[in-house]
């Protein structure tokens, strides 16, 4: 126990030092102690009462045509008098004509062949109820499935969740632009979030499935469409699993799962099919972020299958930081853009720090490995630089790379730091490989191109050009 507690230690203090030292069986050590200290302190969701609520005793019907809001709602109420319980639903379709607001200690289970159809009409995800919106709080249309300040709730089964937002909300995209600066300018003067009212009259999307200040969540095994904007956004939630989990969510950023400002999180097993990125990990933007009393860290992402825009983004909204992320044994299962995309720019401020790829494979992508301190163009004439530092990517595989194999962009203020790229194997890259403004980059087994094996050859008469 002594040694594991030594390691665990060593591994707090002396990550920066491993990729500037030799990367020996000690740095394993150190990173494997890590990650296994923060995958024993996810647990999810602790196991629901087994009080039992079949949603069709609650008047509830699968026809898809009765409003079953009502028997939701009173389901609800019943499992929070009791102090949880589980609620079944049986195989059929429950249209929702307004949002579901969960309870703690609750289990949802979503029987093969149910589906939670919702109605997409804007007013009805009204009153607004407090939110984030790409990284700004902000008083908007509640999320389709929405919990805050709770604990304990699982949602799980083979069942699916329809947001059905083709025909309004994924239509708002390009009027969404003047409130989406409005917001921007509250976030950057600081005005009070009960001040930041949108909604009705507004045009800034509600998120399919919201966690806020949420602790012990697990999100397993059903499948995700149609969302109005991202699918699974867990803001400032603490000790989460999200397993085996299923997307077919193509409409207007569908990202798959967005972590803000959360901490101890499990990804695992999910097949990701998205109109966006797979897991954008944030932590929220200018003002907001920086005052934040927490960031986003402790995350592992392991056995997935990505297909969409990006497989795992970090940024752009990341101006509190994150910390400790594992990426490992994932593949690909069709068309992904980017591998692993870092962005940032001078307006953000914050930091990515212990950044760890092991053991991936991605068929083909556009880009690789991705790491930007000049995201979208913006903050030239800005002065909040991120630090980007400690970024270890090892055994990374992918036979066709159409731009970028590596490029790595960092700022003059703030060079990317200790970078180890170890085992890269690149079949073909249009740009094998551009780092600037990067600072100990160390890079070992790496082969971009064909392999070159076996004696160069030797010199002959022809090579000298002193031979005349």
């Amino acid at each position: 126990m002594k040694r594991i507690l030594f390691i665990l230690a060593a591994a707090l203090i002396s990550l920066q030092a491993l990729a500037q030292s030799s990367y020996s069986s000690y740095g394993d050590a150190v990173i494997d102690a890590l990650h296994d200290h923060i995958l024993a302190g996810i647990t999810g969701a602790a196991e629901a009462d087994a009080y039992t609520i079949d949603i069709t005793k609650m008047g509830a019907k699968g026809d898809g045509l009765k409003d079953c809001l009502p028997a939701f709602r009173s389901a609800f109420s019943r499992i929070e008098k009791r102090g949880g319980g589980r609620i079944v639903v049986p195989a059929g379709t429950y249209l929702l004509r307004g949002p579901l607001h969960l309870v703690s200690n609750l289990r949802l289970e979503l029987q093969e062949g149910a589906t939670l159809l919702f109605d997409p009409t804007p007013e009805l995800y009204l009153p607004m109820v407090q939110t984030s919106w790409e990284g700004t709080f902000v008083q908007n249309y509640s999320p389709f499935i929405y919990a805050r300040g709770l604990h304990d709730i699982t949602i799980t089964g083979r069942g699916t969740i329809d947001g059905n937002a083709a025909a309004t909300f994924s239509t708002w995209r390009p009027i969404q632009d003047p409130d989406k600066q409005v917001s921007r300018r509250m976030n950057h003067e600081e005005v009070p979030v009960a001040q930041r009212n949108f909604g009705e009259g507004h045009f800034l999307r509600p998120q399919l499935i919201q966690f806020f200040d949420c602790e012990r969540i697990t999100v397993e095994g059903v499948f995700m469409t149609n969302s109005p904007f991202w699918c699974l956004h867990l803001l400032r939630c603490d000790n989460v699993i999200v397993r085996g989990v299923r997307y077919d969510a193509k409409l207007v950023n569908n990202d798959g799962i967005d972590p803000e400002y959360t901490r101890n999180l499990l990804i695992e097993d999910v097949d990701f099919d998205n109109g966006d990125d797979n897991v954008a990990i944030k932590a929220g933007r200018d003002n907001d972020g920086w005052a934040s009393d927490r960031c986003s860290e402790n995350i592992i992402i392991r056995n997935c299958r990505f297909k969409g825009l990006h497989a795992v983004v970090i940024g752009s909204e990341m101006s509190a930081g994150v910390r400790n992320v594992f990426v490992e044994d994932c593949t690909t299962r069709g068309y992904t853009k980017r591998g692993l995309y870092v962005k940032t720019n001078p307006d953000r401020g914050g930091f990515v720090e212990n950044i760890f790829m092991r053991d991936c494979y991605f068929e083909e992508v556009e880009d690789l490995f991705y790491v930007t301190s000049l995201y979208a163009g913006e903050g030239a004439d800005n002065i909040h630089f991120s630090r980007i530092n400690n970024i270890i990517i090892r055994g990374l595989k992918c036979p066709k790379v159409t731009q970028s194999a590596i490029a790595i962009q960092g700022t003059v203020a703030k060079p990317v730091t200790n970078v180890v790229l170890e085992g890269i194997q690149v079949g073909t890259a249009a740009k094998p490989l551009s780092m600037v403004n990067t600072d100990v980059v160390r890079m070992k087994d790496c082969i971009i191109g064909d392999a070159i094996l076996g004696a160069p050859s030797t010199a002959s008469e022809k090579d000298n050009l002193f031979v005349r």
